[in-house]
């Protein structure tokens, strides 16, 4: 059996990645769902934009902090059983929700429950499929799964917001939940778990690799003791913060408020989301590209580049935007989707240089929460702003001075690590 599997072209591993890209993309985009909720909820109901955007923040704080606890549970139980227990749950949430009548209804579906079910997939399964099914091309495989999360969320933007247009916002919630729980099966029949269980190696490995002792630990005492020894480096503190300030100038403030900002300065709705999908289209070339050099090239000089030129960016939003399509829109989308999440793939790989390789994925988990953290405190923190402010331009110009500032203090992390130790 193993010398029928070796002798085919195409290693098992790229196979798992197809699934995990297929699969991170559909609940990436049921994730999207609520930024063009936003308006069509206000219309509904009457509710204040930072009602609103509270169950968002809360959905995006939940999605990170349940990650290092579902990476855990992955490493104990397998990615299938947590992958599919997560579509299931997120099937249920998004179910609920057609029956709101209150706005802490709408927190307790799409936030708490929504919320559970996607951070128990998110970037940490693509880190543990990643880690488990390849050595070499570590750095790609990340980029790809990573593209597919952050695509996900913005391309299916438009679809969504036609549905909420056209047959009313309790639509996108019977949609995502039919979706979600058609993904299921998908995952049971066509993942595997890991190379072992088709008595292999993973794409790259030497004859002498061998995999990480499995802990004796349970998965929740193993995400706590590698938070407790996380903590004592100060490397995993740089990569927490800047991994705050990346979830803080992506998913929470444009993910969540590019679509009302748009709308505010007189532009459709859905031509709003139409430009987002334009930026989860161009956020695949760049994050693949990313994955690409992060296998080449130094990643602490990649996050310097990435978080430096967001930050630019950023500054510029407010005075770009209009009631149609403006040029210099247009060549905001293209650069801001470029960097989208170019930072994942070198953030994964610097993960490695904290306690090892195997517990690199739980670690990315607890550096995630630092995403989520800071992506859940601009979803509200914008839509304060907005409410007493009247407009997004301060909101936008912290978030880029702050990218700024963590262009600088990304150059100090693993200093003593050698690169051979981050890619082992």
């Amino acid at each position: 059996m193993s010398l029928i599997l070796s002798a085919r072209k195409i290693h098992p591993g790229w196979i798992a990645v197809a699934v995990t890209f297929m699969t991170l993309m559909a609940t990436a985009g049921f994730r999207s769902a609520p930024s063009v909720l936003v308006v069509p909820l206000e219309e509904a109901f009457g509710w204040s934009r930072s009602e609103i955007s509270l169950a968002i923040a809360i959905n995006l704080l939940l999605f990170g902090l349940i990650s290092p606890f579902a990476a855990a549970l992955m490493e104990k139980f397998g990615i299938r059983r947590v992958v599919m227990s997560a579509l299931t749950t997120i099937s249920l949430g998004a179910f609920l929700t057609i029956f709101i009548k209150s706005s802490w209804q709408l927190i307790a579906t799409w936030g708490v429950i929504v919320g559970l079910g996607t951070g128990s997939l998110a970037l940490v399964f693509a880190a543990t499929v990643a880690n488990r099914w390849f050595v070499a091309k570590r750095g790609l495989v990340t980029g790809i799964l990573t593209a597919a999360t952050a695509s996900g969320q913005l391309i299916f933007l438009p679809g969504l917001s036609h549905l909420a247009n056209t047959y009313g916002w309790k639509s996108v919630s019977i949609v995502v939940s039919s979706f979600a729980l058609l993904v299921v099966p998908f995952v049971f029949l066509f993942l595997r778990e890991k190379p072992a269980d088709l008595g292999l190696l993973p794409y790259g490995a030497p004859d002498s690799w061998q995999p990480p002792a499995p802990s004796d630990l349970s998965a929740g005492a193993l995400a706590i003791d590698t938070l407790r020894q996380s903590a004592k480096k100060k490397d995993f503190w740089y990569l927490y913060g800047s991994f705050f300030v990346c979830g803080l100038s992506t998913s929470g403030l444009m993910g969540t408020h590019f679509i009302p900002a748009a709308h505010d300065h007189g532009m459709p709705t859905t031509l709003a989301a139409s430009l987002l999908a334009l930026v989860g289209i161009f956020d695949v070339i760049g994050t693949l590209f990313s994955g690409w050099l992060t296998d080449r090239y130094d990643p602490r000089k990649l996050l310097f580049f990435y978080f430096g030129t967001r930050g630019l960016a950023l500054f510029l939003l407010p005075s770009i935007l209009f009631s149609t399509i403006h040029p210099s829109t247009l060549v905001f989308v293209i650069f801001y989707g470029l960097d989208w999440v170019a930072t994942v793939p070198p953030t994964i790989m610097l993960c490695r240089s904290i306690l090892g390789p195997q517990r690199a994925s739980i670690v990315y988990g607890w550096v995630f929460t630092g995403h989520q953290i800071g992506g859940s405190i601009a979803a509200f923190g914008a839509a304060i702003l907005r409410v007493k402010l009247g407009d997004y331009a301060a909101a936008f110009y912290v978030s880029g001075a702050m990218c700024i500032v963590t262009s600088y203090f990304v150059l100090q992390i693993a200093k003593n690590v050698s690169d051979s130790e981050m890619r082992t």
